[in-house]
């Protein structure tokens, strides 16, 4: 994700470390920088806690790539025009998606989700659905998950052997398909399930070596 020609030289005479995103005050940030005479250096500093915080939410959900193309674009934009408003509507464009990432990372919570369930539910959902049917799906995400990590995600070494590769799909597809646990009758077609379960599964396998995952240990 870094780009060679965003990189600058850190400050010698000053270590100036990550920005911390939860005490960002945006408005006072914005007027230190339009004194600053490190510009270069702040963009940079912005640029590496913005990868950072992206990372992370990639790591835990495969949905948001929207916001790393929009990060790049940005970049993209930066390194095509290096002058000084140039260098400043990055900084703008930069914070700008910080608080975009800071409303993403809290929609678990709007949505009555954790980050785990969340991922999930984003998995399994499609557009047009009604209120109701979307409060089936976040159901069907909550307990599929719970049920895997139960389970089938404790094997041991689970994705070294193509046997327990198999009943982790095989588990995902049954608990889909059923009329008792699975997507809303009537609103995804078998090849649809087909599809969910292919992506849930790509999803299990790479965020579940172990449970309890990783990637979410430190999730709030």
């Amino acid at each position: 994700m870094a780009s060679e020609a965003v990189t600058v030289q850190p400050d010698k005479a000053v270590d100036r470390p990550l920005y911390e995103i939860s005490r960002i005050d945006f408005k006072r940030l914005k007027q230190e920088f339009k004194r600053s005479d490190r510009q270069r250096t702040d963009v940079q500093r912005l640029k590496d806690t913005v990868e950072k915080q992206l990372q992370r939410m990639l790591e835990r959900n495969p949905l948001r790539t929207d916001f790393q193309r929009h990060y790049e674009e940005i970049l993209a934009a930066y390194n095509r025009e290096k002058d000084r408003p140039a260098i400043e509507q990055t900084f703008e464009e930069l914070l700008n998606l910080v608080q975009e990432l800071d409303q993403e990372e809290s929609r678990a919570a709007r949505e009555g989700l954790d980050e785990e369930s969340l991922a999930i539910f984003d998995l399994l959902q499609k557009p047009n659905l009604s209120a109701p049917k979307r409060e089936r799906i976040k159901q069907v995400a909550v307990k599929l998950l719970k049920t895997l990590k139960a389970e089938k995600l404790r094997v041991s070494q689970w994705r070294d052997k193509e046997a327990t590769r198999d009943a982790v799909h095989v588990a995902i597809y049954d608990f889909l398909w059923s009329d008792a646990t699975g997507l809303p009758t009537g609103d995804y077609s078998e090849a649809e399930v087909k599809t969910k379960t292919d992506d849930l599964f790509r999803h299990v396998f790479r965020a579940y070596p172990t449970v309890p995952s990783p990637y979410y240990e430190n999730a709030a």
